[in-house]
């Protein structure tokens, strides 16, 4: 199946170093990659329909300065819906004026939700139609942009209809908080003073933190498979639904 990275700051933070080591996970997660990230309201989405090891554009962000206090990726290795621009992940949506994006990790069987004209699907992915039933959901709870905590109270409502059909790990962000749902496995992170070196997994690549944060940055990382070897990293249960906001674990 695929691999999500997601980034929760309190201070726009370079993605670069979990970028490069997520990246090279795509020699076996070759059906596509994307990535998200917000810049205040605004969200800039690079996708492609290759792999992230070949990808023209994801090298342009590898070398792009990326910095966001809210960051989703994925690599695709595709379950259902065909390998093309239109089922790449993360997807992206507005509502009540503000961007979302989604991404999808897993595999829904027999899922076929019924859908207004608001939200439809534009590929063929069992993850799109769930992140169109979500926000079609999501309108219908709320007649305006509501609290984290509301919409996270919300989220915990809707989210079993759509893991009852299978594997639903998935990431979500408004730009306001980064919503975390665990069916399988995931990982996180909290990066904060005292800050020290990390070196990847999958790349003979470190980066010592305390050279280039300040004591107040913070800055969660939640991933698939840990991206490195030094640091400790903690499983989600199956079934959480874990919320990050200012690059921390909130409840």
């Amino acid at each position: 199946m695929c691999q999500l990275l997601g980034l929760n700051a309190n201070t726009p933070t370079d993605v670069v170093f979990s970028f490069t080591g997520f990246s090279t996970r795509a020699e076996e997660h070759k059906d596509g990659f994307g990535i998200a990230f917000f810049e205040g309201p605004g969200a800039r989405v690079f996708v492609d329909a290759q792999s992230a090891r070949h990808s023209p554009v994801a090298e342009m962000v590898r070398r792009y300065p990326i910095k966001s206090c809210h960051v989703i990726a994925h690599i695709r290795k595709a379950t259902q819906g065909r390998v093309a621009l239109e089922n790449t992940h993360p997807f992206q949506r507005e509502l009540w004026g503000r961007y979302w994006v989604f991404a999808h990790n897993g595999d829904l069987k027999a899922y076929a939700p019924r859908l207004h004209a608001g939200f439809r699907p534009v590929g063929d992915t069992d993850s799109e139609r769930a992140f169109c039933w979500l926000m079609q959901e999501l309108a219908k709870a709320h007649a305006s942009v509501p609290s984290v905590a509301e919409l996270s109270a919300t989220l915990r409502e809707l989210v079993p209809a759509i893991a009852a059909h299978g594997t639903f790990n998935f990431m979500l962000s408004n730009g306001q908080a980064l919503w975390v749902h665990c069916s399988t496995q995931l990982h996180w992170l909290v990066r904060e003073h005292p800050f020290r070196a990390a070196r990847l997994a999958d790349e003979d690549l470190s980066v010592d933190f305390s050279a280039v944060t300040t004591p107040r940055d913070r800055v969660a990382v939640i991933v698939t498979e840990p991206l490195t070897t030094d640091e400790r990293w903690t499983p989600l249960a199956p079934g959480d639904l874990a919320v990050f906001q200012d690059g921390a674990r909130i409840h």
